[in-house]
């Protein structure tokens, strides 16, 4: 019997989870359809994150060698809509990781962030290969103690609900495991 998270993958599919919940290999797994064991299928990364300094280089090097070579890498901290439609290719899995990122990219780019967030879903409606989009979860802890923080955090909380009502497949990851939030009949690859 094959799995909700499993191939075949949907169109859109966003996995939620918060720091540490397993959401990013989870996401990988099903973009090369491995979640549960199998061979690994070739698949896109598109990266959000910028290495700003040895901490989140870090965490990139990380990322990349625990993802092996089925990946090719493409680093798009800002055009996340042009890097898409410029890298699609029929039947090939793509993962986007993360858009919480790509939010912070915007915001600190002071970039309109509901034009931002209408392009990118305009993108997805001309997109020919399944996309996991994987983002964080950050209204469930404290308020943020400053304007900034709130402002993000509001601004994260309205994308992802934007992008959950978009997709076909909703994951919410907590400690590693997945709970299926909303699934749509999925494509053939």
């Amino acid at each position: 019997m094959e799995h909700a998270a499993t191939f075949p993958l949907p169109p859109v599919s966003l996995v939620l989870g918060g720091a540490r919940s397993g959401k990013s290999t989870y996401a990988e797994k099903m973009a090369t359809g491995t979640v549960f064991g199998g061979t690994p299928r070739p698949a896109l990364y598109i990266a959000t994150a910028e290495a700003g300094d040895v901490e989140m280089a870090t965490r990139i090097m990380v990322h990349r060698t625990r993802r092996g070579s089925n990946w090719t890498t493409v680093e798009a901290p800002l055009a996340l809509d042009e890097a898409l439609l410029a890298n699609a290719e029929r039947g090939r899995p793509v993962l986007v990781d993360c858009l919480t990122l790509w939010l912070s990219n915007l915001m600190h780019a002071e970039r309109d962030l509901d034009e931002a967030a209408d392009e990118l879903v305009h993108a997805l409606e001309e997109y020919a290969a399944p996309v996991v989009f994987v983002s964080n979860e950050v209204g469930l802890g404290i308020v943020p103690e400053t304007p900034l923080g709130r402002a993000f955090r509001d601004a994260q909380g309205r994308l992802n609900m934007r992008m959950a009502e978009r997709a076909d497949r909703v994951i919410s990851m907590t400690a590693g495991l997945p709970l299926v939030l909303k699934d749509r009949p999925a494509i053939r690859l």
